[in-house]
């Protein structure tokens, strides 16, 4: 693969280093979802308590948000920050761009274009949640959402587990036909309504941009894990209280969930759980710091509104295969 980049120097004048340039399929085609499902479950066990991890920054413009998340490692040096601009009125809606720096002198090392970026790694963090916390046997998966995140969760998901039946359900029955035709030649997949993969679905991801609950919480089947990736807003959610009440809930943050999961927030506002419904973040979950599933028949969910830590470990990932690629010390 040829890789844009040009030659500049640090400010240790002693080496130089490529400033990596990337593209949306570049990061698609170096960053493969099962090295980076391990390597955020290592981030997440070993880098988590070390890293600083600033509070995401808002900024209100004429027709969005203006957001930035960042995240710095200090015995590595390693320093990213993710630009992401939200707008009403533009096609995509959502654009953002991606930082990776030394944070010895503030030389940069890469530039990412970070869509691409985040619905893989918000997909591969929906992943490593699903190897903790779904019950043994699942092999039905149901995707809520036809866009560019569900397809990220659809390609991760059936790279790391074979899923026997895959339902998908989209804002309208014409984008689930849609959806899953374009997938049916290679996977068992099939349009379906709220009704069948809420019942049917052994791991549900909703990955969507619903404002309401996306189904009856009541339909849920004992020993269900979900992941809710779709809202990062306090006053929107994808799930009813009824299913935050029945489940025993994860997150990627305490932080960020308490401050931004609408899923969470507002069934808290109806005083129907407190902040000590959430079992666990991820750092807890994977180095076994609190419970995961204790049975088959508990129903999970793990809410992200999303981490500055994944953000890092995905273009730390991307700048390492390049460097790979065209033979220069990493």
């Amino acid at each position: 693969m040829a890789l844009q980049g040009h030659w500049t120097p640090t400010l240790n004048s002693s080496y130089s280093v490529t400033v990596h340039q990337f593209t949306d399929s570049q990061v698609c085609s170096l960053l493969d979802p099962v090295p980076l499902v391990t390597a955020l479950e290592a981030a997440f066990r070993d880098r988590y308590p070390r890293v600083i991890l600033p509070d995401r920054t808002h900024i209100h413009t004429a027709d969005g948000v203006f957001l930035t998340m960042s995240c710095l490692d200090p015995p590595t040096h390693s320093l990213g920050m993710k630009l992401i601009a939200v707008s009403r009125d533009s096609h995509p809606p959502v654009q953002a761009t991606y930082l990776l720096l030394d944070s010895r002198n503030a030389s940069l090392m890469a530039t990412l274009p970070a869509n691409a970026l985040t619905e893989i790694r918000t997909a591969a963090t929906s992943a490593l949640a699903t190897r903790h916390l779904a019950r043994q046997g699942a092999t039905t998966l149901a995707i809520f959402g036809t866009g560019r995140e569900a397809r990220a969760h659809l390609h991760v998901f059936t790279r790391l587990q074979p899923y026997s039946s895959i339902l998908v359900c989209g804002r309208t029955p014409e984008k689930s036909q849609a959806f899953a035709a374009e997938f049916a030649s290679t996977l068992p997949i099939r349009p379906a309504d709220s009704y069948t993969c809420a019942t049917q679905g052994d791991v549900i991801c909703t990955c969507t941009n619903a404002m309401e609950p996306l189904f009856d919480g009541k339909l849920l089947r004992q020993g269900t894990h979900l992941n809710l990736v779709g809202s990062f807003q306090p006053e929107v959610r994808e799930v009813d209280s009824v299913a935050i009440c029945r489940a025993r809930i994860y997150v990627d943050t305490h932080a960020s969930a308490l401050a931004e999961a609408g899923d969470i927030l507002l069934p808290m506002g109806e005083g129907l759980i407190t902040a000590a419904h959430i079992v666990s973040d991820l750092h807890e979950l994977v180095s076994r710091k609190r419970p995961g599933r204790a049975n088959s028949d508990e129903i999970t969910i793990f809410k992200s509104v999303g981490c500055a830590l994944e953000d890092l470990v995905a273009a730390e990932l991307v700048e390492q295969a390049a460097r790979k690629a065209l033979h220069q010390p990493l």
